[in-house]
């Protein structure tokens, strides 16, 4: 084997090695904040298995809202609902990508708001068999996260799935609706 062919070998090895290091885990140091989101996603996973399989389904994904201010949402409310998009798709779920839609409900600055009275329109629109939808509250110390999957036909809550992120620097400064 020649010397530049091992050199290739090795540096080839090197890469393979250095990308299986870095697992699903490892975010950004040890901040909570996607792996909590994964989680709550894959415990909807969970909850869908038999109801609404991977493979064959369609959904769509709002922007979680301020449970105080329905029509506002936030930096930490687009990033969410983006990670449970993730998540999903992972998982082989057919994903609308709303943000791409020019006739969705959307605010400067809010991302897309899915309010109740059009969730059957939107999901018919685009032949989503179901809508996750979202909404978080700020306490002194969490911020709680409140996530369902809903059937837009009947608005029958297909899943659902409660958790806390820790309000820090991090998650304080996503919470600002101005962004500029």
């Amino acid at each position: 084997m020649s010397r530049s062919m091992r050199a290739s070998l090795f540096a080839m090895v090197l890469l393979v090695l250095t990308g299986c290091a870095h697992t699903s885990n490892d975010y950004v140091g040890n901040n909570p904040f996607i792996p909590a989101n994964y989680r709550a996603a894959d415990a909807l996973l969970m909850q869908l298995s038999s109801s609404l399989p991977a493979g064959n389904s369609t959904l769509i994904v709002a922007t979680l809202v301020n449970i105080d201010a329905l029509e506002n949402s936030s930096t930490l409310g687009r990033l969410v609902s983006e990670q449970i998009l993730t998540r999903f798709t992972q998982a082989g779920y057919r994903m609308i990508e709303m943000k791409f839609r020019s006739n969705i409900y959307m605010l400067q600055g809010q991302g897309e708001l899915m309010l109740t009275r059009e969730i059957h329109e939107l999901a018919s629109s685009h032949s989503a068999q179901a809508v996750i939808v979202g909404t978080y509250g700020e306490s002194k110390d969490y911020i709680f996260v409140n996530l369902k999957v809903i059937q837009p036909q009947t608005n029958v809550v297909l899943a659902v799935h409660d958790y806390a992120l820790p309000l820090d620097d991090n998650t304080r400064s996503m919470l600002r609706t101005k962004r500029y």
